[in-house]
């Protein structure tokens, strides 16, 4: 059995669902934009963190094995937890785009990966319940 609590990142995906709905009926309001990509970033973090924790806790993945974000989703989409690696790290690395400095441009380019992110995040709940 498990010992993931998997309850945050539920909560977390059904509050960036939410937002990216509001964000849909209300396309050129940046502020509501803007709250979907720090839920986007708060899932995002949730989701590798949890999935972190089950390779290494849940499944006893050597930590050498997943030194850095890349390895962490290349060793899940290995044992097929997720489906596609390099999708995941182009979603790791929009999360990081944001934090360094902002710009409406980027912020366009982080939404539109948060549209691609949404259902892999939801797949991968769906793997880690399945999990338990």
């Amino acid at each position: 059995m498990s010992s993931l609590e998997i309850e945050p990142l539920e909560k977390a995906i059904i509050q960036l669902e939410t937002g990216i709905e509001r964000a849909q009926q209300n396309q050129d309001d940046e502020l509501v934009r803007d709250g979907v990509i720090q839920r986007f970033e708060y899932t995002m973090d949730l989701s590798w963190k949890l999935l972190q924790r089950y390779l290494k806790t849940d499944l006893q993945v050597e930590e050498s094995a997943i030194r850095s974000k890349k390895d962490l989703f290349r060793e899940a989409a290995r044992l097929k937890i997720i489906s596609d690696a390099e999708r995941w790290i182009a979603h790791y690395e929009a999360r990081n785009a944001t934090s360094h400095d902002y710009d409406q441009e980027k912020a366009k380019a982080v939404y539109a990966q948060v549209l691609l992110f949404l259902p892999d995040v939801k797949k991968l709940l769906e793997a880690l319940r399945s999990a338990d």
